[in-house]
């Protein structure tokens, strides 16, 4: 049996530490601040992020390098056999398709996974990743089953301001306006690969509802055969706001007793676009390992 190396983002919440627990490579995603570049968990933390965005300096999202990703990979095949290499969801940023190009140089060696996660759904897929490798499955197994599943996760996200969906383009500098006035909390859908409108509601106390209530319907109905075999994971993410993410995640855990719930701060690379103080929740299949 060949020796796998796994490697995601840090979208996927994993922090560096943890990655060296877990035993995986984990790519700092790069953000440009002013212009000048930072690297997301080895030279900007979350509260150092937060403080620029609260003071409106000028942030960028980007992606690792071509000799960042092609780097990391040569270094691994000197001591691993293949690679499964797990990107934020390609329908939130280039960094995937970029890594599936180049992985074309490496004669099947490098399998990227396009899986449509990102956050706390992308961090389970690199467990069952981790959980599928142990069990004696290929570079080229893991892809396909963590890409067979990847519609079998679903996030929901309420935000705090308006402020940078209108600064992103996504609404109106009018619609921004009306929808302050009347304290107006959107709430958002990750069902796969992009970021959606859900529902509009008036004030978070509301949108938390929304958000239990969409969670509890596809957990009895698109995903209640996962649930009831125990293969579906609970999960939460938040962006800054820990205390309020506490709260709610009692909120959560009583409209679901019984069930564990992994919290993570949500990833910078989405918090770029909705601010300070959102709210998700989450949940995702965790595959079965035969």
């Amino acid at each position: 049996m060949g020796k796998i190396a796994i490697v995601t983002d840090s979208n996927s919440g994993i922090t560096q530490d943890e990655g060296r627990e877990l035993g995986i490579s984990i790519l700092p995603m790069p953000f440009y601040i002013n212009d000048v570049m930072y690297l997301e968990g080895i030279t900007l933390s979350q509260e150092e992020f937060y403080e620029k965005l609260k003071n409106d300096e000028a942030i960028s999202t980007s992606q690792p390098g071509p000799a960042e990703v092609c780097g990391l990979w040569d270094n691994l095949l000197e001591e691993y056999d293949e690679v499964v290499h797990i990107p934020m969801s390609s329908g939130l940023s280039a960094a995937c398709d970029t890594a599936t190009a180049l992985s074309r140089e490496y004669g099947g060696k490098v399998q990227v996974v396009n899986n449509q996660r990102i956050s706390v759904t992308q961090r389970q897929s690199v467990l069952d990743a981790l959980a599928l490798r142990d069990v004696g499955k290929t570079a080229a197994e893991i892809k396909e089953v963590l890409e067979a599943e990847k519609m079998e996760s679903s996030i929901y996200i309420t935000l705090e301001t308006l402020k940078y969906l209108k600064k992103g383009g996504r609404i109106t500098p009018a619609a921004a306006a009306i929808g302050t006035v009347l304290n107006l909390k959107p709430v958002l859908q990750i069902q796969g690969e992009k970021l959606d409108a859900y529902a509009k509601v008036r004030g978070k106390k509301q949108a938390k509802k929304v958000m239990l209530k969409a969670m509890r319907e596809d957990w009895d109905s698109r995903f209640k055969e996962y649930a009831e075999a125990g293969e579906m994971c609970l999960q939460m993410a938040y962006t800054g706001n820990k205390e309020e993410a506490e709260e709610f995640k009692n909120e959560v855990q009583a409209a679901f007793p019984g069930l564990d719930i992994h919290m993570d701060p949500l990833s910078l690379s989405v918090a770029c676009h909705i601010g300070h103080g959102a709210l998700a929740v989450a949940c995702s299949k965790k595959v079965t390992v035969k």
